[in-house]
């Protein structure tokens, strides 16, 4: 096992690798196989090192070939091995019928697939699709996919859970639900977005011991690094004073939503911006010092109230609370044509979706819904393909695209996607998308890369999100991130 490369691909990329090992690089098709089934078992034993009965499902192609293989070499270390063939051995072709000769050769034998196969499993090793799937499971397969998911063991999965689409993360009609995915040559996109994080578990990586596959031309996106968080944000000199670190506006707080936009004002304090103010409405304005002093709050009804406050921030964050009434209809209109570089959210996006305005100046950062308004398309068609709809939102407004969700994505012209792999599902609750806009806008204020600041922005909540989730996932508020966000942004201090 490795360490989980940085790279995603494409199924169509990953394949094309797995040829060229073949063709150029004249590794034998069930070599690739063997050492698949090798880190596989590497993989159940690390795992699971106590459990000696595994079940093995093998489908028809490559995939089960692999399934074959792990079968025959846990035999040979005397695991209690039940492998059930989904296809008949004359139907194998290829390295996977060689696989699965040598497994029978070897003294194993294959039964037949029963709704009780997989009873007394300490372990289930799915090898019944690979990343190939491009069309819905047959009825007979969604019952059987539906029997593993219902057994109460373990499931390894083989490369990618059977049933889930390596490129978008769909379901095709059912999906293994995985426990463990091990990952062969490359990491798959469909792993990350749609419904991937829900049925891959925890990746593992293994890469057949071939070269890395991290050019640009054959990738699709990139997992956001906590390296670069060093570089982005390095310790600072002793003669630093707060106004070399940032000014940022936030610009929300409609009526009864003062706490939005005192959120995102705290989270970029908390991120290390040198002046935070928070512009909103004027009966806003002692709620919102009151809970946190070192805020700097300004109540303001109309533009010229606005306009001194735009010309003295460096980032502007707008969107937290702000309504959609002729007052935050306002405050759009200033904010978004005073050019200066702003983080847009909530309510925000909702007011300029129908604009069809671009800038290079912002950061949208939207969540499914208000990603569906910003394309006039559902938010299941959103789901259904979140990368090609944070790249259509990129095309069509411009600047730095967050689309936010399980696998949130960045995106933008000039560089490939981004994928952040933490954070949990405890997040999915009030404010975090407002302690999210501080974030992004407070890193922003500190730093000249736009772009890196929003992945950075990303990848500090998400892991502030994981540090607070460590006493539970349920129950989880924005402001437990606040405790946890001055270790995440001090990276050198970390190590």
């Amino acid at each position: 096992m490795t360490k989980l490369p940085l790279a995603v691909h494409t199924a169509a990329q990953v394949r094309a690798f797995d040829q060229h090992a073949i063709d150029v690089l004249h590794i034998p098709a069930y070599d690739l196989m063997c050492r698949a089934g090798e880190a596989a078992l590497g993989a159940l034993r690390s795992c699971w090192p106590a459990s000696q009965r595994v079940v093995v499902i093998c489908g028809s192609g490559n995939n089960g070939g692999d399934g074959y293989v792990i079968a025959r070499l846990a035999r040979e270390e005397r695991l209690q091995v039940t492998v059930i063939g989904l296809t008949p051995l004359s139907d194998l072709r290829g390295a996977a019928l060689r696989a699965a000769n040598e497994f029978v050769a070897a003294g194993g034998e294959i039964a037949p697939w029963s709704d009780t196969c997989v009873d007394g499993a300490e372990i289930i090793v799915d090898a019944i699709f690979g990343t190939g799937l491009s069309r819905d499971v047959n009825e007979r397969i969604a019952e059987c996919i539906g029997v593993i998911n219902r057994a109460g063991a373990p499931v390894l999965a083989l490369d990618i859970p059977s049933g889930l689409h390596a490129d978008s993360g769909r379901i095709m009609r059912a999906a293994v639900h995985a426990d463990r995915t091990i990952a062969f040559v490359g990491l798959k996109l469909g792993f990350y977005v749609g419904n991937g994080p829900d049925c891959c578990g925890v990746v593992m990586f293994d890469s057949l011991d071939l070269p890395s596959i991290a050019d640009t031309a054959t990738t699709a996106a990139m997992r956001i690094s906590e390296d670069a968080l060093a570089d982005l944000l390095p310790p600072r000199r002793r003669t630093t004073h707060k106004g070399q670190q940032g000014h940022v506006l936030v610009i929300g707080g409609g009526p009864g939503m003062a706490g939005a936009a005192r959120l995102a004002g705290e989270a970029a304090l908390r991120v290390g911006a040198g002046l935070v103010t928070v512009a909103t409405r004027p009966e806003n304005v002692a709620s919102v010092i009151s809970g946190r002093p070192e805020l700097i709050c300004r109540g303001v009804e109309r533009f010229e109230d606005l306009e001194p406050l735009l010309e003295r921030a460096d980032v502007l964050a707008i969107g937290p609370g702000l309504g959609t009434d002729p007052w935050a209809m306002a405050m759009v209109e200033a904010t978004i044509g005073y050019g200066k570089p702003a983080v847009v959210d909530a309510d925000a996006l909702n007011l300029i979706a129908s604009t069809s305005r671009a800038s290079d100046h912002w950061i949208l950062t939207p969540h499914p819904g208000e990603a569906g308004r910003l394309l006039g398309i559902s938010t299941a068609a959103i789901q259904a393909d979140r990368l090609s709809a944070a790249q259509a939102i990129a095309a069509r407004y411009g600047g730095v695209v967050v689309l936010k969700g399980a696998g949130t994505l960045v995106v933008c012209r000039d560089h490939l996607p981004c994928i952040c792999d933490q954070g949990n599902p405890g997040m999915a609750s009030p404010g975090m998308g407002d302690v999210l806009t501080g974030v992004i806008a407070g890193i922003a204020a500190q730093t000249a890369d736009f772009a890196g600041a929003a992945r950075a922005g990303v990848l500090v909540h998400a892991m502030a999100g994981d540090m607070a989730a460590r006493r539970g996932e349920r129950g989880l508020l924005a402001t437990d991130l606040f405790t946890y966000l001055p270790i995440c942004v001090n990276p050198t201090q970390r190590l």
